[in-house]
């Protein structure tokens, strides 16, 4: 009797050792205020990618954005209205050997549509931003792995500068469209408006996203005349008024400086 009793002591006392070293596993596994999902890679470990379904072409390329980038899934994306939003992305050692363990900035530029969404939540990283979450010296044997668990959350965007507004290459006199980059705070937009120079109102007149981080609207060029002013909502609800920043003469594709920007 006194055998099986120790015996029965022997399993619980196991049982609470297991069960205790799986918190500690889980909780030092997972990092406060980040949440599971999933990363890869974009083309090659080199690829900058692109701005893609946000807009932004190869403007992610260089500053502000340096090639430290990703596409999301719908859960990210979220048809477009997600586009500019910043997250910080890491992996452990105990997903992967070769992850460093340090968190990294990215900004969503684009989708990852199709089979990403077999995923909760699914980050397509350039080459580049991924072999950011390695080791020193290990960057190509995390590209090896392609696919692998990282953790996430949302941080705000902090771009060091003002908020750039580049002109579509598909405006004219009739139509204006213009895409907003180097966004802080929470990054993605929720309403951008815009108010013309020749205007014989003051009103501001709601622009239509036309496709991620670009906004559309028609003009009359015979009373809606430049400069215009852009006011911008965030998905926070704050907003911020770039006056006169698109002045007379502006051509498509150009970049023009506001003066102005969310709080980061």
């Amino acid at each position: 009797m006194a055998a099986n009793n120790l015996s029965k002591c022997f399993s619980i006392w196991m049982i609470i050792v297991v069960f205790c070293s799986c918190l500690f596993t889980f909780s030092s596994c997972q990092p406060s205020g980040f949440s599971p999902a999933v990363a890869t890679y974009y083309t090659n470990p080199t690829s900058p990618r692109s701005g893609g379904a946000c807009g932004l072409e190869n403007d992610v390329v260089g500053a502000p954005y340096n090639a430290m980038i990703t596409a999301g899934n719908q859960a990210l994306f979220k048809q477009g209205s997600g586009c500019g939003a910043c997250y910080q992305v890491m992996c452990t050692q105990t997903q992967n050997s070769h992850c460093s363990g340090n968190p990294i900035t990215v900004t969503l530029t684009d989708e990852c549509p199709g089979a990403c969404n077999n995923d909760p939540v699914h980050f397509d990283l350039s080459g580049i931003a991924y072999g950011k979450l390695a080791k020193s010296g290990e960057a190509a044997q995390l590209h090896n792995a392609g696919r692998i668990p990282i953790f996430y959350k949302r941080v705000a965007c902090n771009y060091n500068s003002n908020i750039l507004f580049k002109v579509d290459k598909g405006s004219n006199p009739n139509f204006f469209a213009v895409l907003s980059e180097a966004v802080n705070g929470a990054g993605d937009l929720s309403l951008v408006e815009i108010k013309t120079g020749g205007a014989s109102t003051t009103a501001w007149t709601p622009m239509k996203r036309m496709i991620g981080s670009t906004w559309n609207v028609g003009i009359q060029p015979n009373t809606q005349k430049p400069p215009f002013s852009l006011r911008l909502t965030s998905s926070t609800k704050k907003s911020v008024i770039a006056q006169n920043v698109i002045p007379p003469g502006w051509q498509p594709r150009s970049i023009y400086k506001s003066n102005v920007n969310f709080p980061s």
